[in-house]
C-alpha cells in the first residue's frame, strides 16, 4: 500500500513495470520504470552514483502527490479527486488555503496500492506495459487505456 512507503525492499536501481490499484482491486493504472536502464553497464553506472533510480524513485514520485512532472498523479487529480471536491474545497485551493498535490497524496495513500515485477532492463519493461496496457491482466487500466498510450 502506499500507505505504507516508502518500501525498503525495492532496490536503489531497477527496472521494471507495475499496477496500481484500489480498495476494491479495480485496475488503475499500469506504468514502466528504468527505461534508461538498457544493459548491465547502465545498471553498473547508476548503481556507482547512489543515487535511486528506476522502480523505487518512480513510486516515491507517486507516493509525493505531486502533480509536477509525474502524469500518474495528474490522472488521480483529474479523474479521482477533483469529482469528489466541493465547492468550498475548490474554493479553498483556489484561495491557496489547500494545496491540490496534498489531496493527491491523501488520496493515494488512503486508497491506492502497487504490485510490481522487476525486469533485467528497460526494453523489458516497456514491452510488458504494453501488453498490461493493452488488457493482458484481462482488462485496461481505469486511468492510462491503451487508446492514451502510443
Amino acid at each position: 500500500a502506499f500507505a505504507d512507503w516508502p518500501n525498503s525492499e525495492l532496490p536503489k536501481v531497477s527496472a521494471g513495470v507495475y499496477t496500481i490499484w484500489d480498495k476494491t482491486e479495480s485496475f488503475v493504472y499500469v506504468g514502466m520504470a528504468g527505461a534508461r536502464l538498457k544493459t548491465a553497464a547502465d545498471f553498473e553506472v547508476a548503481t556507482k552514483k547512489k543515487k535511486v533510480n528506476g522502480m523505487r524513485d518512480r513510486l516515491g514520485s507517486h507516493a509525493s502527490g505531486l502533480r509536477s512532472g509525474d502524469q500518474f498523479c495528474i490522472y488521480v487529480a483529474d479523474f479521482l479527486v477533483l469529482p469528489n471536491l466541493s465547492i468550498e474545497d475548490i474554493t479553498a485551493i483556489h484561495k491557496r488555503e489547500v494545496r491540490m498535490d496534498i489531496l493527491v497524496k491523501e488520496y493515494v495513500h488512503q486508497n491506492l496500492s502497487y504490485r510490481y515485477c522487476l525486469t533485467e532492463n528497460g526494453d523489458q519493461a516497456r514491452k510488458l506495459e504494453k501488453l498490461i496496457v493493452n488488457g493482458a491482466l484481462g482488462s485496461p487500466p481505469l486511468l492510462n487505456p491503451a487508446k492514451l498510450i502510443k
